[in-house]
């Protein structure tokens, strides 16, 4: 099965909130970027440094800010914010299949779990025990869902996706393959001679139209529960320690390592292959620069950075050498104006 992939701009103005600037019967088949846009397909402007394509771009029809209108010579969905709006115009042209309901023959579903309406659960995923699936859950291949996890409305696990025991789902959460939520937290302690492991107790509550990326790690609670706020947006590959607690909409990059018992609040963006230490909160709204490391907490918002930027290695290995010297060019200085201060 497939998604529907035309529409008439009087259609698209509709379903976008836009306002139509040309021919409502024009047929649109599908979306593209303003240099190699063809007739029929449906381009957007966001970035003002692309304003001079628009004389030559070959599109029938571009979402577009009113301030531009002058410079687009065909038809015009006038929109506030057009690259929120060719967002949603993705999802109408989404050409991912739709996935039949119903249980493979393969699939493993255990008596005691509760199925709701137009679930589709595909070959060879594993359902354990008192599993409650809202109404158009899908469930790719080869998943496995742990007992007593709870998936909300048109959650959709994408294929090999792991949930151990215990975890919950709001509404419309996306996790994309190889993805492992609920695993133990990292979690021992040293005797004198050996680790001994805490056995984490608590599970990961995830809130509403979360999307979790490829092959990204959400660790269970020691005692307490892993929180992940609605609206949350993790990429690939982003390791999320034990108790830790993410604000409402809040977006993780690639590669970002999170320790435990961190809390990092709304609205937030931390950079891909930024980490944070454990046991410390970051305020709402703050946003870290990529490859930067967050070892103190942050009560204020804005933007943060660390590290040195780049430069020739020659260089680099210089400036090394100041930073090594710095405590002592400190002491030297300050005792400098403490004699000045004498004189």
């Amino acid at each position: 099965m497939t998604h529907k992939t035309r529409y008439t701009l009087a259609q698209l103005a509709e379903l976008l909130d836009a306002k139509l600037i040309g021919d409502g019967q024009c047929e649109i088949t599908g979306l593209a970027a303003l240099q190699n846009a063809e007739p029929g397909q449906l381009s957007f402007l966001s970035n003002p440094s692309y304003v001079s394509q628009l004389k030559n771009s070959k599109a029938s029809a571009i979402l577009i800010d009113e301030k531009y209108l002058d410079s687009c010579p065909c038809n015009k969905l006038v929109t506030r914010i057009p690259y929120v709006s060719f967002a949603k115009a993705t999802a109408l042209f989404d050409n991912s299949p739709l996935p039949p309901t119903g249980v493979h023959e393969s699939a493993s579903v255990d008596a005691s779990a509760v199925l709701g309406k137009n679930v589709s659960i595909s070959a060879n995923a594993v359902i354990a025990a008192n599993v409650s699936l809202g109404d158009d859950v899908v469930i790719g291949a080869g998943c496995y869902v742990g007992e007593n996890v709870s998936l909300g409305k048109a959650c959709k696990l994408h294929s090999n996706v792991t949930l151990y025991h215990g975890v919950v789902l709001g509404k419309n959460v996306k996790i994309h393959s190889g993805s492992v939520v609920g695993a133990d937290g990292f979690g021992f302690a040293f005797d004198g001679s050996k680790s001994v492991k805490i056995h984490q107790l608590g599970g990961v509550k995830i809130g509403d139209d979360v999307e979790i990326g490829a092959g990204s790690t959400i660790d269970r609670g020691a005692l307490e529960d892993t929180e992940i706020g609605n609206g949350v947006k993790i990429d690939n590959q982003v390791q999320i320690g034990h108790n830790c607690k993410i604000g409402e909409h809040t977006i993780i990059c690639g590669c970002a390592g999170i320790a435990g018992s961190v809390t990092i609040g709304k609205y937030c963006i931390m950079g891909g292959g930024s980490g944070v230490v454990g046991h410390i909160a970051i305020a709402d709204k703050v946003q870290v620069s990529a490859m930067s490391l967050v070892s103190q907490s942050i009560p204020e918002p804005g933007m943060y950075s660390t590290g040195t930027i780049q430069a020739k290695t020659s260089q680099w290995k210089r400036n090394a050498i100041r930073f090594q010297q710095l405590d002592s060019i400190a002491k030297r200085l300050k005792e400098i104006e403490s004699s000045t201060d004498k004189q």
